[in-house]
């Protein structure tokens, strides 16, 4: 898998608090998305830097309104508050990132956690399903989880309602994470509370949004892609066919990861998704042993161990910036669509060398006028 920061020659040193610090503001910023994030720190080389260059990519990008970014007081207070809820930032560049999640494309730039970060460096599995679930699926997402705990593999959910909780409990004793949507220090579903607790005193929460945000419809794909980019396979016990668990399948195999699915009766919607999953090609699962048996055998074809902890040195900017044509930003854009196109595709239509797109690119994401997708796809946006 090809991550931005194959480009990237790392130098090994850890990030000081000044550097993580910028790192938040840098990804707090409006537009800067994930594989954007890393396009600044590959051109300028930190995220000072790309932070001082933010208001004029926006003004290249033709952004009718001001950036709006966070200032350094505002993501100090964040720091604080989650170094007062007893947690801490990881930054892609910090030695405790875990190598599993920094293998994607849009791998977070900076996750909050609170529990234990040692749980983010052994074999993982994730547990997905219906909130609406049935009691006997419950019950087997719960015993899967402590069977699969039994066997020193941890168990990662979302913490929704139904197979996520009783995954969740299932594995509290041998380690579990929990994936919030939300800001780390936000629980929901609120009926949750106690096992939210449970889990930061024993297992691990992470959350790529900021302290106190609450999530909303969006957060919840960007939330599914790390639980599926923490672990080697993802289970789906029970889900109907328009189930955001199938979504965090797809999100699966366009990962590398393998997919399991719990079979269910024809008869029952909560088994429509999982067993549309199996006819699809996913792995049918009875029982913690067959995960065991396939992971005997897993090759790990999606999955990269880059090393990502490190401060990166910079391309020249000047020069990278002087490569654009003054008809650029038209061209790319008279050739971009709704639907999203590969970066390829883009540089054979417009006629202009790579370096040229890709800042183009850059600017137009910067000012909100388009958004990367993983696998070097891009889609226009609306105005």
């Amino acid at each position: 898998m090809n991550n931005l920061f194959d480009q990237i020659e790392p130098r090994t040193r850890a990030l000081s608090e000044t550097e993580k610090l910028a790192w938040l503001q840098l990804c707090r910023a409006e537009n800067v998305g994930p594989i954007t994030f890393y396009k600044l720190i590959e051109v300028y080389g930190s995220a000072e830097d790309a932070l001082r260059a933010l208001p004029e990519i926006a003004k290249r990008g033709r952004k009718k309104k001001p950036l709006v970014a966070p200032s350094l007081d505002d993501v100090r207070r964040e720091y604080d508050g989650l170094k007062a809820l007893g947690g801490d930032i990881i930054t892609a560049a910090c030695a405790d990132y875990p190598l599993s999640l920094s293998a994607l494309d849009d791998a977070p730039p900076v996750i909050s956690v609170i529990g234990n970060t040692e749980l983010m460096h052994k074999n993982c599995i994730a547990i997905v399903g219906a909130r609406n679930a049935s009691l006997n699926g419950r019950k087997f997402a719960e015993k899967l989880a402590s069977d699969l705990g039994a066997r020193d593999i941890v168990v990662a959910s979302g913490l929704a309602r139904g197979i996520d909780t009783a995954a969740h409990k299932g594995s509290l004793a041998s380690g579990t994470i929990a994936v919030v949507a939300g800001g780390i220090d936000v629980i929901y579903p609120e009926e949750n509370t106690a096992l939210y607790h449970q889990i930061t005193e024993g297992g691990l929460v992470i959350a790529e949004s900021a302290l106190h945000q609450k999530p909303f419809a969006q957060s919840f794909p960007k939330r599914n892609r790390i639980v599926s980019g923490l672990s080697k396979g993802v289970v789906v016990v029970e889900a109907n066919m328009r189930s955001g668990s199938l979504i965090t399948a797809r999100m699966a195999g366009e990962q590398g990861r393998d997919i399991y699915a719990v079979p269910g009766h024809p008869m029952d919607p909560r088994a429509a998704g999982t067993n549309h999953l199996i006819r699809e090609g996913a792995q049918l699962i009875r029982s913690a042993e067959d995960i065991c048996e396939h992971l005997l055998n897993f090759a790990g074809s999606g999955l990269r161990e880059p090393d990502f902890r490190a401060v990166y040195t910079p391309l020249a900017p000047v020069d990278y910036l002087q490569e654009v044509p003054e008809n650029a930003t038209d061209s790319v854009l008279d050739t971009l669509s709704f639907t999203p196109l590969a970066v390829d595709e883009i540089v054979r239509s417009c006629h202009l060398n790579v370096s040229a797109v890709q800042t183009v690119l850059l600017e137009l994401e910067i000012a909100g006028r388009v958004k990367r997708l993983p696998g070097g796809r891009v889609q226009l946006l609306g105005e």
